[in-house]
């Protein structure tokens, strides 16, 4: 690989920050003084934490790197450092090329000004001319769908609105390097599909484009490299299927060391699931599916709570949500709990899928604890279909459908193909 190819590298790259140890944070005014007052002479004991430990990779130009962890993995950080929002404590960066980024919803937007005064702001911030911004405007308004908003202050602008704005900005003012963490989350699935599309065109024209993305499904699709992060260290590097793989492998090892490592898990720690499991060892795709858990108190100080779970497939796609607060369930304090989590699907196809499991608060910092892939669950290979069932033509989509084909001949309607398991179920 000659210099000339290199977009990027990345040598030896750590961030320590230093954060408060062995105290709970005060939250108001009144609870500080009160410390105070109560304990003149305690100092708070201070610990370094390392966000980034040592990173060290490159990137070619025109490549479409994935970068994937989860929670607390460095990810975040290390795109605030390649935007030079914040300075490394080690390590070096190079750069060759203009950097264009979308970190989170605002960045770089003033809420006192205009829609219009906020794309020339955040251009000249990207380091573009007032001419170049010009001879984009129409697009990047075009893009964003604000057309009708160009002139109201962005203060009044929704979260959807906002980010909408910023990535068009970002995105047309053509930067050699993008970098886009997971912000477009907060549009709409249609401008999702743009933001993709838009990103795959900036590719396509040769830039180079970093991706931190929680969707797996994502990332294959649309990268072609992938960086695992884990405690803010690099543990895999390669292509995407390979980064995406090596994840859930993370995952699945994080599952079976669990309940030794439950305080080690994200979150303020009052309440912590300390096992689960599925209720079968095989479920059928149309079955109801369930897992039984355990919830136990390591301290005091949390009266309410709830639990929410998600139901993730092996490409990291979230197929549903499960939510106790949609039946009207919060859960008292008291020493442990035991339940059962039981949800209906759409019949899955044949494979394995995850369960994250969530205890949530009901005050400003809701994760209680968050226990990513807290156990497996295994589809059976039986479909709802009545004929054999070739690959091919189940290879799409997420869910086997309930379908059925009608043709009309010679003004005669004919059923082809009804026949499915669902079918005879309603007969």
């Amino acid at each position: 690989m000659s210099t000339g190819d290199i977009a990027l590298a990345v040598r030896g790259l750590s961030k320590a920050y230093s954060i408060s140890a062995g105290k709970r944070q005060t939250t108001t005014l009144a609870e500080t003084l009160v410390n105070r007052l109560r304990h003149p002479f305690h100092r708070a004991r201070r610990e370094t934490f390392w966000a980034l430990d040592d990173v060290s990779f490159e990137v070619c130009r025109g490549e479409v790197v994935g970068i994937i962890g989860r929670n607390g993995a460095g990810k975040s950080t290390l795109l605030k450092i390649l935007s030079r929002i914040t300075d490394p404590t080690r390590g070096e960066v190079d750069l060759h090329g203009r950097v264009g980024s979308l970190l989170e919803v605002g960045t770089g937007f003033h809420a006192e000004l205009t829609g219009r005064e906020n794309i020339y702001l955040n251009g000249a911030i990207l380091g573009m001319k007032r001419a170049e911004i010009g001879r984009r405007f129409d697009e990047i308004v075009e893009f964003a769908g604000v057309e009708q908003f160009l002139n109201t202050p962005v203060k009044h602008y929704s979260s959807g609105m906002y980010v909408r704005l910023a990535f068009a900005v970002a995105a047309h003012l053509e930067p050699e390097i993008l970098l886009v963490d997971e912000v477009l989350a907060v549009g709409d699935l249609q401008f999702q599909e743009k933001c993709l599309g838009r990103i795959r065109d900036v590719a396509g024209a040769g830039r180079t484009v970093l991706f931190v993305s929680h969707n797996l499904q994502t990332v294959s699709l649309l990268c072609n490299k992938g960086l695992v992060l884990r405690g803010g260290r690099v543990v895999f590097s390669g292509d995407s299927h390979g980064a995406v793989d090596a994840y859930l492998r993370d995952l699945e090892a994080t599952r079976l060391a669990g309940d030794e490592n439950s305080d080690a898990r994200p979150g303020s720690g009052e309440y912590r699931f300390v096992s689960a499991e599925p209720c079968k060892a095989l479920f059928h795709g149309g079955d109801e599916k369930g897992v039984v858990f355990r919830v136990q108190r390591r301290r005091a100080g949390l009266s309410r709570f709830y639990l929410s779970g998600l139901l993730v497939d092996a490409n990291g796609h979230t197929l549903g949500q499960f939510d106790s607060r949609l039946h009207g369930l919060t859960l008292p304090e008291a020493e442990s709990f035991e339940g059962r989590l039981a949800f209906r699907t759409p019949w899955l196809k044949p494979g394995t899928y995850r369960v994250d499991l969530y205890i949530c608060s009901l005050g400003s910092s809701p994760i209680v604890d968050k226990w990513e892939n807290a156990c497996t669950v295994y589809v059976s290979p039986l479909t709802p279909y009545a004929f054999p069932v070739p690959a091919d033509a189940i290879a799409l989509g997420t869910v086997l459908t309930d379908f059925r084909w009608e043709v009309e001949t010679v003004g005669q309607l004919q059923g082809i193909a009804a026949g499915t398991e669902m079918d005879r179920r309603r007969e």
